[in-house]
């Protein structure tokens, strides 16, 4: 069960990672990608690296 919370809690750091990513990219000016784009990516990816970080707190106290 230890490995199953080490690979959420690590796919949740990567998803706030690239959450930030996204927000830091969509307030640099000259941009391809449009910054309501990327705010959106940005969202997806913060909603689910919380979302896996419910689960991984749920499961780490469970056991």
């Amino acid at each position: 069960m230890a490995t199953v919370e080490y690979a959420l809690f690590t796919i949740c750091f990567l998803f706030f990672a690239g959450m930030i990513h996204f927000l830091l990219s969509a307030e640099r000016p000259g941009i391809y990608p449009p910054k309501k784009l990327l705010r959106k990516r940005a969202g997806f990816l913060g909603l689910g690296g919380a979302l896996l970080l419910v689960i991984a707190v749920l499961i780490h106290f469970s056991v």
